[in-house]
């Protein structure tokens, strides 16, 4: 019915659209008035969490935090609702998650809150669900992911130190959590948002290179609005120099040591107790096994810390998956870091494809008598397929794809992946590093140990041999003339734990020698896989079809995978093929090994159509000429954690 009909008379478009606007404007004016009495008026009467006592309070009254880790950046965004749903279900009723800064700021000063990234979608779908929220804004997360969240253009600062006052690292740090903040405030338990707490940074008594760091990041929250419960969390050995005064201190562990829970009663006596990460599971590292840890394990030591009458917060609650390149690398074990592989399943209660695990009904037989309510009914499962295998129908070659990037950046000396003025000068943060120049002889190639992470070497685009952190040293055959050397140089993942962050430079970070004589004149492709240039790999003209000829290595390959329903969750394996990364319509899955564990990668129905799918691979040195598809994951051989 028209504006008109309802007055009674006729009005003119701009006035029609006049009124409109009007009636929209006391719209909001309307809703601004009761959402700031209803606020005015809930702060008068409630109060948020607090730490009086020996035992946590929520509005006066006594609350045990039941947490779950599950975070927004590992889980297409289409099953945000169905894995918290999931959550609710098993008793949980607080939500953590980290904040990847890495993501949400790509580049310096662009930032992306978008889509998989809308943090503000994600914590209005756990207050719908009556989840409470603890926020873990770092800036560094840790959290197994590519140098711990961090951004990798603030190491192009050659004097960069990361987690100190440094100011090249303060500054960077105001600027992300001045758009970062801003976004959360709102959604604090004070304004009638899910936020019950906000973590100060992460572990950082592991760390703790600058006393001053901790009352840095704590004024950075509370100076832009931060108003509820802070905390803070370390393991066992950090928790004597990760705290802030102010802030609440919490416990990290995956094995109950009740010397460890004495010890933080004696430093926050008559405080609360948590362990802000109860390890339900345990991450994998390429060329290792993957880890399990038994459920009747884990439920023995979470009946355990409940009957201590302490909180707990399980890490994870669901895994889900390192998208990308976004898996880290471990580094307690030295001379080399070791890579993490792409499932992020972490043997949770809840699997990498959102499923029920015998953790999970433990867990809810455990948690529901501890709710005066019976928990709700279990949502139903993702249906999962087994699609037939994918036929490879062309290829191309590594060096006939560099149309598709930036133009090559010509350099008397080897520059690291992070100092290429690439990426609107932001360098170059993830994928792979071309390196090319002029050799008149065969001989030693030695890497000095400055390749970071693996190099697949080259001569005339003809295969010669790897250089990583085990293998220094490559014979490059004899030849005649001029010939051209080629290092594709591979950032296998980050450090994402340690002291050793400063240090996470990849590509070639140093010289190489041939003959013990240092190599001069690079010319440098930066092959970062974005999503642009996949797609403009996509539609180029340059493919060639498998029938008509072999294709050389490292190539990219291309088949369809045909969808004649509603798309369902499945999991690609590749038999046959070595090492690389795959790519569904566009979309990064991440990397495959034949090195395992991980023989499967998860791919998610919702980043599926009907019809023809785009599968496309990067593989580095063999393929099969198919690819395969599992409704069950393999995440290869089983070791207990340890």
């Amino acid at each position: 019915m028209e504006i008109s009909s309802i007055l009674g008379f006729r009005l003119s478009l701009k006035q029609r659209y006049f009124l409109l606007l009007c009636i929209g404007a006391l719209a909001i004016v309307a809703y601004q008035i009761t959402r700031d009495h209803s606020q005015r008026a809930r702060m008068k009467r409630v109060e948020g969490l607090r730490t009086n006592s020996s035992q946590f309070s929520l509005e006066k009254q006594p609350f045990r935090i039941l947490g779950g880790s599950v975070h927004y950046f590992r889980v297409p965004r289409t099953y945000w609702e169905d894995r918290l749903l999931k959550m609710k279900a098993c008793g949980i009723n607080t939500l953590t998650t980290y904040v990847p800064w890495n993501l949400h700021e790509p580049e310096r000063g662009v930032f992306d809150f978008q889509d998989d990234l809308d943090l503000e979608a994600y914590l209005r779908i756990a207050a719908s669900l009556g989840l409470w929220v603890i926020l873990r804004p770092g800036p560094y997360i840790c959290a197994e992911w590519d140098f711990g969240g961090l951004p990798s253009w603030l190491l192009r600062d050659q004097n960069m130190k990361v987690r100190t006052t440094y100011s090249g690292f303060t500054d960077a740090v105001n600027s992300f959590f001045d758009e970062l903040i801003k976004k959360v405030t709102l959604y604090q338990y004070s304004q009638g948002g899910p936020i019950i707490a906000v973590q100060v940074e992460n572990e950082y008594g592991s760390y703790a290179k600058d006393d001053k760091y901790m009352p840095f990041i704590k004024e950075a929250l509370l100076s832009r609005g931060i108003t509820e419960l802070l905390l803070t969390s370390d393991n066992k050995d950090g928790l004597k120099l990760g705290g802030v005064k102010g802030a609440l201190e919490t416990i990290n562990f995956q094995r109950l040591d009740i010397n460890e829970i004495k010890y933080l009663d004696e430093i926050q006596p008559q405080k609360p107790k948590m362990v802000m990460e109860y390890w339900s599971g345990w991450f994998d590292l390429w060329g290792g096994l993957h880890h399990v840890f038994p459920a009747e394990d884990m439920i023995s030591v979470v009946r355990e810390i409940l009957k201590l009458d302490m909180s707990i917060n399980l890490y994870m609650f669901h895994g889900g998956t390192n998208f990308g390149f976004m898996s880290g690398a471990f580094a307690v074990r030295l001379p080399a870091p070791e890579p993490m592989v792409t499932s992020y399943d972490y043997d949770a209660p809840l699997s990498e494809a959102g499923d029920y695990t015998t953790k999970y009904h433990l867990l809810r037989n455990l948690f529901s008598s501890y709710h005066n309510k019976p928990l709700p009914e279990l949502p139903a499962t993702q249906e999962r397929r087994a699609y037939r295998s994918v036929v490879v129908q062309q290829h191309l070659s590594l060096w006939d794809s560099f149309h598709s990037t930036e133009k090559p950046f010509k350099s008397e000396r080897p520059i690291n992946m992070e100092n290429l003025p690439v990426n609107n000068n932001n360098g170059q943060s993830y994928g792979y590093t071309l390196y090319e120049t002029v050799i008149t002889s065969g001989g030693t190639l030695n890497s000095k140990n400055n390749i970071r992470d693996r190099a697949l070497v080259f001569v005339d685009k003809q295969y010669v041999g790897v250089l990583d952190y085990k293998v220094q040293e490559l014979v490059i055959p004899d030849g005649k003339g001029s010939r051209t050397l080629g290092l594709l140089v591979e950032n296998c993942g980050r450090v994402n734990y340690g002291t050793t962050l400063d240090e996470q430079r990849k590509g070639l970070v140093g010289d190489v020698e041939l003959n013990s004589k240092v190599l001069r004149g690079f010319i440098i492709h930066s092959l970062d896989m974005k999503p642009g240039f996949v797609n403009s790999l996509q539609t180029t003209g340059s493919w060639v079809p498998m029938k008509q000829q072999q294709p050389s290595f490292p190539a990219f390959f291309q088949g369809k995978l045909y969808v004649n329903s509603f798309p369902k969750d499945t999991f690609i394996k590749l038999p046959g093929w070595t090492k690389g990364v795959v790519f569904i319509n566009g979309r990064n899955l991440g990397r495959y090994w034949s090195i395992g564990p991980q023989q499967t990668l998860y791919v998610p129905g919702p980043w599926l159509h009907r019809g023809d799918n785009q599968v496309m691979v990067f593989e580095e040195q063999e393929a099969d000429g198919r690819l395969q598809f599992t409704s069950t994951p393999d995440y290869g051989m089983t070791v207990d954690v340890q």
